[in-house]
């Protein structure tokens, strides 16, 4: 299993960019809405995850030493899974996983980007009043 990540700690990490953070959705999904600055590596149908990772890597995170941040859509979705781990296969040195995903960001009322995407106030903000 992958190191964790929290939330709060990646949305510090993609403000700082100082991670890369890869979607592990199918790709029509990627483009409806993902986190901010993700990248997609595909990792369903999970028979397919390992040879989608071995494309997609060299040009999604040519840098094995930078490190990554693998997310889903939630918990129980295995994608996540998958592409981290083969990403460590790989060579990649740091790899973590965002286990609460996409719908944990949506929820906090994070912003996202993507066709689908909105961009919401942060936890906190409210009308000017």
């Amino acid at each position: 299993m992958l190191p964790l990540i929290a939330r709060e700690e990646l949305r510090q990490a993609i403000r700082d960019q100082s991670v890369i953070v890869v979607d592990t959705m199918p790709a029509d999904y990627y483009a409806r809405e993902h986190l901010p600055g993700a990248r997609n590596i595909p990792g369903f149908p999970y028979e397919e995850a390992a040879g989608f990772t071995d494309e997609h890597a060299p040009v999604v995170v040519p840098d094995k030493s930078v490190p990554v941040v693998v997310y889903c859509a939630n918990v129980p979705c295995r994608n996540s899974e998958l592409v981290g781990a083969r990403l460590a296969e790989l060579g990649y040195a740091d790899v973590r996983k965002y286990r609460e995903g996409i719908e944990d960001w949506v929820s906090a009322g994070l912003p996202t980007e993507g066709t689908r995407a909105a961009v919401r106030p942060g936890p906190g903000a409210g009308s000017p009043g």
